[in-house]
């Protein structure tokens, strides 16, 4: 059995045909008993305005046929149950069923966000205790949970930091970014209404110290730093950084979208950051994909927590927990409710599962691991910059377009082999990037199977560059055009 099909041989084959094209008159899922009472029109219950049309050649299916089409297409999906996820700086890593357990159970899943905090005391300190460990880890003073998302908790961080500098009768305009920082950044800075300067990257890959001394002025609200940034380099000169920022009144925000390279060995308050968030969804093993849910808590040093979202969880006298309103310098609420609750139950077993120790040893893995495939894949593949990464690695495509090979082939080529492509084409400071995130929950043989698969494409590109750049073709669908993908996708179905 050759290297390309011993990962997908086993993959059960089947017909094509989508259920939507199938079905006989006549078959149903279900039969109720006869009504024993007269039968109402929906008309006259509902107006008819808002009745939708009964869509013309609907299949009529048995519950088995339902059954098996969305079991089929299950098979036909990648998913982390599955195998390996290298996307660079999305940090997919498994998610323990032990998590999605506690998650579902009755206390949890049925809370309503409307029901009084005398009925959700548990529910409530769940939240609390979150807080309190991601503090902790993250060496900041307070938390909030109400982001949905990392995005969302950088446009709440840089909103609180937008009320920081109005409390104090200067407002800024400039927010400073570094090439190498997470691509929402610029967003969630404009978004804010702020302007958004660029600061180059050495060629370490880091920030530059003279160039950040040469721009910054009174009229600078903030730097939006990752780090690691996306190149997965330590940014050595942080706390320089933070210096430079605070001895002009700006504030730090860090994206905590890499904490996956830090928990356990160093902390971001540590070095002079002020407020960062943290994606539970990356680090935390809460299920991240799929549109999500994913959450995003902000956390924050004391001079900006009384900006934080309001409500914020308190712990009364009496020992109990509730919901405090009373913030007037608060920016208001960030979500209708506070967070995504089963996100943050299944982050806290993570967290209490591990513990410190825990913690430190994923870390620790997840930076091996991404070393592990950077040696081994150096000298197939161009490495742009020479210094030390930690929880992932950046290469090009520079060596492979000799041949005519892309990024994009390559990560479709990957696809033959049974894996799902890495981050291609990001970040843009390397042109024809392949950024690899393993994370600390793949096994060597793993990392294996896809170090081989990476080489033999690598060999592929320059004897028979041919059949990486008209890749995928074990998969159920070849290359599709994806501009016209894009721009005129097919969201729905009809009869043809």
């Amino acid at each position: 059995m050759t290297l390309e099909n011993k990962r997908t041989s086993s993959h059960f084959q089947i017909n094509e045909l989508l259920v939507f094209e199938e079905g006989s008159p006549g078959r149903r899922a279900f039969d109720l008993p006869p009504l024993d009472i007269p039968a109402i029109p929906l008309s006259e219950i509902i107006a008819p305005a808002l009745l939708r049309e009964e869509i013309a050649g609907m299949p009529e299916l048995g519950e088995v046929d339902v059954v098996r089409h969305f079991t089929r297409l299950s098979t036909w999906n990648y998913h982390i149950d599955l195998g390996l996820y290298p996307l660079g700086s999305c940090t997919m890593k498994y998610n323990p069923k032990i998590n999605e357990l506690v998650a579902r159970l009755d206390g949890f899943s049925m809370a309503h966000p409307y029901m009084p905090a005398e009925l959700t005391q548990g529910a409530l300190e769940v939240q609390k205790m979150l807080e309190t460990c991601l503090a902790e880890i993250s060496g900041m003073d307070a938390v909030t949970l109400q982001p949905a998302a990392g995005a969302h908790g950088e446009l709440t961080g840089i909103l609180m930091i937008r009320a920081y500098h109005d409390s104090k009768g200067r407002p800024r305009r400039i927010v400073l970014i570094p090439d190498s920082a997470h691509g929402t950044n610029p967003s969630s800075a404009t978004i804010s209404g702020y302007e958004v300067q660029n600061i180059p990257s050495t060629p370490r890959g880091t920030v530059d110290i003279d160039r950040l001394r040469q721009i910054m002025n009174d009229d600078v609200a903030a730097i939006m730093v990752t780090n690691p940034n996306t190149l997965g380099i330590f940014e050595s000169d942080i706390a320089e950084v933070c210096d430079i920022m605070h001895s002009h009144g700006a504030l730090v925000y860090m994206d905590g979208a890499n904490l996956n390279a830090l928990m356990g060995i160093t902390r971001p308050g540590d070095f002079g950051i002020d407020v960062l968030h943290i994606n539970l969804h990356k680090t935390f093993t809460t299920p991240h994909g799929g549109g999500g849910p994913g959450s995003g808590p902000v956390a924050v040093k004391k001079i900006l927590e009384p900006f934080l979202p309001v409500p914020v969880i308190s712990l009364k006298s009496g020992g109990s927990y509730a919901f405090e309103f009373d913030r007037p310098k608060s920016i208001g609420k960030m979500k209708a409710f506070n967070g995504q609750f089963g996100m943050h139950v299944r982050a806290l077993c993570y967290i209490l599962a591990n513990g410190p120790e825990g913690l430190k040893e994923v870390s620790q893995t997840a930076v091996l691991n991404a070393n592990y495939i950077r040696s081994k894949l150096a000298a197939a593949y161009d490495l742009p910059y020479d210094a030390p990464t930690l929880h992932e690695v950046v290469f090009s495509d520079k060596l492979q377009t000799r041949f005519g090979v892309h990024v994009g082939d390559i990560g479709k080529r990957l696809m033959d082999y049974g894996f799902h492509p890495p981050t291609v084409s990001f970040p843009l400071i390397v042109p024809g990037a392949i950024m690899i995130e393993p994370t600390e929950t793949e096994s060597r043989q793993e990392l294996d199977a896809f170090i081989d698969a990476m080489l033999a494409i690598a060999k592929e590109a320059e004897e028979n560059p041919e059949i990486v750049k008209t890749a995928p073709h074990s998969t159920r669908i070849n290359r599709v055009n994806e501009a016209a993908a894009a721009r005129k996708p097919v969201l729905r179905w009809r009869r043809s």
